[in-house]
């Protein structure tokens, strides 16, 4: 008996061996799926924030590509069965005649024949008796260059004998007029065309022949022409009550440049810089700026003002797109879908103050835009 029971507490001893072994098992394969299910999670945020794109971020659109992913655009609507474009008895839009006086030439266009009976009608030349339909046809009038030549001739003296040549007048110092600058500077500032380009359309179009030289030429004179006005803007700027602001990053001759735009409510300065720092910000808009500064939440615009600062709501609402696909709770959807709501009610509050008495739910005054959105 006593034999029987010291096997029995071998046997007892040696399961509870193989239980702690296997409960040390089984503790380090949880923790092993916890670390699992933690990379999981950690990778799909990864994944999430890579496939992230201009609707669902601060990145601009220039980064999405060609071929980039747009996020799904689901409407609460149904799909309506009418056919695309204007409805029967919606109100037509054409473009509107010019005046009388801007009209250069009328032709008077008089029936020939009956269209009803095909009997030829009497044409005196002068204007029949019913309604007049009116058609204008706009063209470009031939585009020659308008060449001044000034020739500047030399005089004798009669005292010295001595020869004396006119000068230039200063205004026609250089080679081109200002009408001309001023287009060689829109084509190329404006609508961001090369050199080489405006060169083609000015000898193709205009019967203008110029070098690349020249054109550059050209360019950098109408800057040098706007910088005292552009200076004086700058000096404006800190003055303006609210100001919106942002920047973007571009190279040059393989070095980063960064173009900043100051957009008050009747002007808008650019200014390109090698930075893209708060110090800035103090250079264009003082130490403290007094007025409400727009902008994104790039941290430069945190670190320089401390006053009045509005976000910008776009960025807002990407990013809170942006959060909504990456929620796995329901509480961080709802709240995704709370907050695209409320942004939803204050844009269509703003909409109501723009649209003025034409739109849909009555217009608001600015009083009452205000007093309906602070509560949002």
């Amino acid at each position: 008996m006593p034999r029987e029971v010291r096997r029995l507490e071998r046997e007892n001893e040696r399961q509870a061996g193989e239980l702690e072994k296997l409960r040390e098992k089984l503790t380090d394969r949880d923790k092993k799926l916890v670390e699992a299910e933690k990379q999981i999670a950690d990778l799909e945020r990864q994944l999430g924030l890579r496939n992230r794109n201009s609707t669902t971020s601060s990145k601009p659109p220039s980064s999405d590509g060609l071929a980039g992913e747009q996020r799904e655009r689901g409407s609460r609507r149904k799909k309506s069965c009418r056919k695309r474009g204007g409805q029967p008895g919606h109100p037509g839009h054409w473009r509107k005649p010019v005046p009388d006086e801007r009209v250069n030439k009328v032709v008077e266009v008089l029936p020939e024949q009956c269209m009803h009976c095909e009997k030829p009608l009497l044409r005196d030349g002068k204007a029949g008796s019913g309604p007049v339909l009116r058609h204008q046809v706009t063209e470009l009038p031939p585009i020659q260059p308008d060449i001044t030549e000034y020739r500047c001739h030399s005089i004798s003296c009669p005292e010295c004998g001595k020869q004396t040549q006119a000068p230039l007048p200063p205004e026609v110092a250089g080679d081109f007029g200002p009408n001309l600058a001023a287009l060689i500077a829109y084509l190329t500032v404006v609508c961001r065309m090369p050199r080489r380009v405006v060169l083609a359309l000015l000898e193709q179009v205009l019967g203008i022949s110029l070098s690349l030289g020249s054109v550059q030429s050209s360019w950098e004179e109408a800057g040098e022409a706007v910088a005292e006005p552009c200076a004086e803007l700058e000096k404006q700027l800190p003055h303006e009550p609210v100001i919106n602001s942002d920047e973007t990053g571009y190279r040059t001759t393989g070095q980063k440049r960064w173009l900043w735009a100051f957009v008050a409510s009747t002007f808008v300065v650019y200014k390109v810089t090698l930075t893209r720092g708060a110090e800035v910000l103090a250079q264009l808009l003082g130490s403290v700026f007094e007025g409400i500064l727009c902008s994104d939440r790039y941290q430069a615009y945190f670190s320089y003002h401390k006053g009045s600062l509005q976000l910008c709501w776009a960025h807002f609402k990407r990013n809170i797109l942006g959060v909504q696909e990456l929620a796995k709770t329901t509480d961080a959807e709802r709240f995704c879908r709370d907050a695209l709501a409320l942004h939803a009610r204050l844009f269509r509050l703003w909409h109501r103050f723009r649209a003025g008495p034409g739109v849909r739910y009555g217009p608001v005054t600015r009083q009452q835009l205000i007093d309906k959105s602070i509560p949002i």
